[in-house]
């Protein structure tokens, strides 16, 4: 068993450095859909190891994070690569981002462990979360776009408390039991925030998807696997449902290792309509990657030349 404070600070290890290709490695980005016989590879590079990707509300373009900073990559003409988003100041990001509903601005997480809002055009940059002395990881944006939902970690000892920055810059920290959680994100219609938690479970990193009434509530356990399922996102119809599965045993959701994305309908968390297996974990599928007509969805794999 490998004991709490030594998988936190792995994780904080992971947050706060800029990860970099193994030798022979490159970073694939990938496009599925539930409605499609087999992902398509939309752009691959051995330069930048890029992560996390989610789509403008145009559907024109991705935005990942590489090198500690934000690039959008044109999904209609990949050939002309990344275009970094210039920041000012050029604030350092770890893996978690998310657009604002209206399209216009980028909430971002930095290495410095607060939230930051910019301009998806780059520009100035807003620091939103407080100096409370606690570390601060985003995931999700309400649909009215007023609110935030992220993970607060009093120190990496402790499992994340599921944190939301109200539009007063208040926080309300839900209960949502003892287990760890990430990745909380809202549904579309705003009555439900979603998660991985290992609130069901005393086995070291067992997560498993789970839901809780926008507010405050009761759990609602929405897979039961062996296996380790990180990071629920909803497709803007609210039909469709990705996440990414780490094997049985996995503590976190460490980078290079053979996982699974899967799409699943809302109604059937246990049963995929399309799964993909690849070499990733973390920075596959951190994020709300779906595209604004719910027909696809796009992840990042590893691949290692042998």
């Amino acid at each position: 068993m490998t004991p709490r404070a030594d998988r936190q600070d792995t994780a904080q290890q992971e947050k706060f450095r800029h990860r970099t290709h193994r030798a022979g490695q490159r970073s694939q980005v990938w496009v599925a859909g539930p409605d499609l016989s087999s992902p398509h590879l939309l752009f691959e590079t051995d330069e930048i190891l890029i992560e996390a990707p989610n789509w403008t509300r145009d559907g024109r373009h991705l935005v990942v994070n590489g090198e500690g900073a934000a690039w959008t990559l044109d999904v209609h003409h990949p050939e002309q690569g990344l275009e970094r988003i210039v920041l000012d100041p050029p604030v350092s990001l770890n893996n978690d981002h998310v657009l604002s509903p209206d399209g216009e601005h980028l909430y971002l997480s930095a290495t410095d462990t607060h939230i930051y809002r910019a301009a998806l055009t780059g520009g100035p940059v807003t620091q939103l979360t407080p100096n409370d002395g606690k570390r601060h990881f985003l995931h999700g944006v309400s649909p009215d776009g007023r609110r935030l939902a992220y993970v607060q970690i009093d120190d990496f000892s402790r499992p994340g408390a599921l944190a939301i920055l109200n539009p007063d810059h208040t926080v309300t920290v839900l209960d949502t039991g003892s287990g760890h959680l990430d990745g909380p994100e809202w549904s579309p219609d705003g009555s439900w925030i979603y998660f991985n938690t290992e609130a069901f479970t005393t086995t070291p990193g067992h997560a498993q998807i789970a839901r809780l009434p926008d507010g405050g509530g009761p759990l609602q356990r929405l897979t039961t696997s062996s296996t380790v399922d990180w990071f629920p996102h909803l497709s803007p119809d609210g039909r469709w449902a990705s996440y990414i599965v780490f094997p049985s045993g996995t503590t976190g959701h460490p980078a290079d290792l053979p996982v699974e994305i899967r799409l699943v309908s809302v109604d059937d968390w246990d049963q995929p309509v399309q799964s993909y297996s690849l070499f990733g974990g973390q920075g596959s599928l951190n994020v709300n990657s779906w595209s604004p007509d719910s027909a696809r969805i796009a992840y990042v794999a590893y691949p290692i030349e042998s």
